[in-house]
C-alpha cells in the first residue's frame, strides 16, 4: 500500500450537507446493524471529500434490499476520492493527480475512468468540479510531456520511473512513469473532458495548452497510421513475458497500413499481437468527433477541426472494410486484433476499451446486430479469455492469465445489458467474489475468489460504484427494498 499525504476539502454546499449527514449516518448505522462496517478511511483521513457524492451513497445504500451490495457500493464509489487523489488548488489553476491505487502512479486511462462516475455531481458541488478541472489540467501537461506514454509519475519533473521502468529501451523523458504506447491513452482524457464540458459549460481548462495537447493527439495518431513510415515510436522491455516488450526492434509486428492506428500495447499493458487494435480504433473514431468538436466550438480552429474530421472519416472507412471477420463457430463478429494481411485475432480482452464495452464507450449501439452477434462470442468459451467456473463467469486476459475473471468484465457486462436477469446475476457474481475484502479486485480465480490480484484498484472500485449509479437511474426496483 502506498501512504499519501491528506489533502481534505470542505463543501460550500450547505444544504447538501445536510442531506449527507441524515442519509450518510442513517446508511452507515443500517449497514453497521447488519455487521457490515465501512471500509472507508475515517473522514479526517479522506484525501477529498464530496458532499454531492456522499449524499448520493447515503441515499441510494438507504433504499437498497441487499446490504451487502448497499456496503460494497458505500465503500467502492468514493474509492478514488477517499485514497487516490492529490488536489492543490494554486493561482495557475487546479492541479489534481489521480494515481491507480497500489501503484504511485498516474495512467491517462484509469485517471479518466476513475473519475468518470463522479461526474453527475459536478453541478451540486462545486469543489467536486475543481478537482475534475484539475485532472484535465493535469492530463494535458502530461500529454504535452509525451504522447506516447501511458503513465506518468505524481512529479513531472522526476527522473524516476516505475521500478519496472527503469531499464526500458524508449526515448524516456521525465515524469514518465511508463512510455507504452496504447490508442486508448489519447482517447481517455478527450472523453473526460468533453463530458466536463458538456455539463458544465466551463471552457476554462480548454485553453493554449489544451488546444495544443490536442494538435499532439492528432499528430500522434497520423504518424501512428504509419503510411510511409513505422514513425518514430519504439519500445523494448528485458522481460520474461512476451506481453511486456515489442519485437521487430521495438516497433511490433508487422502490419499493413490501412488508415488504422497502429497500436503498440493493449488497455491492458499488454502488447498487440496484430498491431490494429478494433476496440481501440472505435475508441479513437469517437474521440476524433469530440476533438474536432471543441476545437471548432471552444478553440475555434477550423484548420485542426477539419483535420480531425478527415482522420476520422478515413478511419471509419478502415474500420468499416476491414474490422468485421467470418468466425467458424460465431459468425461475422469484429475482430480483436487485425494486421491488414489477412489474419484476425478473436478474442477480447476485460480491459476497456473491449468488444464489450462498446456500447459503453458510445462507439455502437446495444441493440446493432453485429455487436450483438460479437457479445454472444465473447461471452462465450469460443473466445479463449472467456472463463466460466463455480464461483463466477467472466472475462480474463493474457495480463494475469488462465481461470482468472476480472470483475471488471462483469460489471461490463451488466452496463451494457437492458436483460433484468443477466445484470441480477452479475450482481450475484460481484456480491459473492470480493473475498470479505468489501471491495473490487483486479482478478479472481474462477473457483475461489480467495485467489485475487490487486486488493487496492480504484478502478474497479469506481466502475462497480458507476454500476450502482446506473442501474439505479435505470431500473431501480432491481435493487431496492418491497
Amino acid at each position: 500500500m502506498i501512504s499519501h499525504t491528506r489533502v481534505s476539502r470542505r463543501s460550500v454546499l450547505r444544504g447538501v450537507a445536510g442531506l449527507v449527514g441524515s442519509a450518510a449516518i442513517s446508511s452507515r448505522d443500517g449497514l453497521a446493524q447488519t455487521g457490515f462496517i465501512s471500509k472507508r478511511p475515517a473522514p479526517s483521513a479522506r484525501r477529498f471529500r464530496s458532499n454531492a457524492v456522499d449524499a448520493a451513497i447515503g441515499s441510494i445504500a438507504g433504499r437498497m434490499r441487499d446490504p451487502e451490495l448497499a456496503w460494497l457500493f458505500s465503500n467502492c464509489l468514493p474509492n478514488t476520492l477517499d485514497t487516490t487523489v492529490s488536489f492543490m488548488n494554486g493561482p495557475a489553476g487546479p492541479d489534481t493527480v489521480v494515481v491507480t491505487g497500489d501503484i504511485p502512479a498516474m495512467w491517462l486511462r484509469d485517471s479518466s475512468a476513475q473519475v468518470w462516475p463522479y461526474l453527475p455531481f459536478l453541478t451540486a458541488d462545486a469543489d467536486l468540479a475543481r478537482l475534475i478541472e484539475g485532472v484535465i489540467r493535469r492530463q494535458t501537461r502530461c500529454i504535452l510531456t509525451d504522447p506516447y506514454a501511458n503513465a506518468f509519475m505524481p512529479d513531472l519533473s522526476s527522473g524516476e520511473p516505475l521500478s519496472w521502468s527503469k531499464t526500458d529501451h524508449t526515448e524516456m523523458k521525465p515524469g514518465i512513469g511508463e512510455r507504452k504506447w496504447e490508442v486508448d491513452s489519447l482517447c481517455y482524457p478527450v472523453r473526460l473532458a468533453h463530458e466536463y464540458w458538456r455539463i458544465t459549460h466551463d471552457t476554462r481548462p480548454f485553453d493554449a495548452a489544451w488546444a495544443h495537447a490536442m494538435h499532439s493527439i492528432l499528430e500522434t495518431f497520423t504518424a501512428q497510421q504509419r503510411k510511409t513510415s513505422r514513425g518514430p515510436y519504439n519500445f523494448q522491455r528485458e522481460a520474461f513475458s512476451p506481453y511486456d516488450t515489442l519485437s521487430e526492434d521495438g516497433y511490433g509486428n508487422p502490419a499493413r497500413p490501412l488508415g488504422l492506428i497502429y497500436s503498440g500495447f493493449r488497455p491492458s499493458d499488454d502488447a498487440c499481437i496484430y498491431p490494429l487494435n478494433i476496440p481501440g480504433n472505435f475508441f479513437a473514431l469517437k474521440t476524433l468527433e469530440r476533438i474536432e468538436e471543441m476545437l471548432a466550438e471552444i478553440a475555434h480552429d477550423s484548420a485542426s477541426a477539419s483535420q480531425a474530421s478527415g482522420l476520422r472519416t478515413e478511419i471509419k472507412s478502415a474500420l468499416d472494410a476491414h474490422a468485421r471477420i467470418h468466425h467458424g463457430s460465431a459468425g461475422e463478429i469484429l475482430a480483436y486484433e487485425i494486421d491488414g494481411f489477412g489474419n484476425a485475432l478473436c478474442m477480447d480482452d476485460a480491459n476497456v476499451p473491449s468488444l464489450l464495452a462498446m456500447p459503453y464507450l458510445g462507439t455502437c449501439s446495444a441493440n446493432d446486430p453485429l455487436y450483438q452477434t460479437t457479445r454472444r462470442f465473447v461471452l462465450s468459451e469460443a473466445n479463449p479469455y472467456f472463463f466460466r467456473g463455480t464461483a463466477a463467469e467472466g472475462i480474463g486476459g493474457p495480463h494475469i492469465g488462465q481461470d482468472m475473471i476480472w470483475p471488471m468484465s462483469i460489471i461490463m457486462r451488466a452496463l451494457t445489458s437492458s436483460d433484468e436477469s443477466e445484470q441480477r446475476r452479475c450482481l450475484t457474481w460481484l456480491k459473492t467474489t470480493h473475498a470479505g475484502t468489501g471491495f473490487m479486485h483486479e482478478s479472481f480465480h474462477k473457483n475461489n475468489p480467495s485467489k485475487f490480484t490487486r486488493e487496492w484498484f480504484a478502478w474497479a472500485n469506481t466502475l462497480f460504484g458507476e454500476l450502482i449509479l446506473t442501474i439505479d437511474k435505470t431500473n431501480p426496483k432491481l435493487l431496492e427494498k418491497g
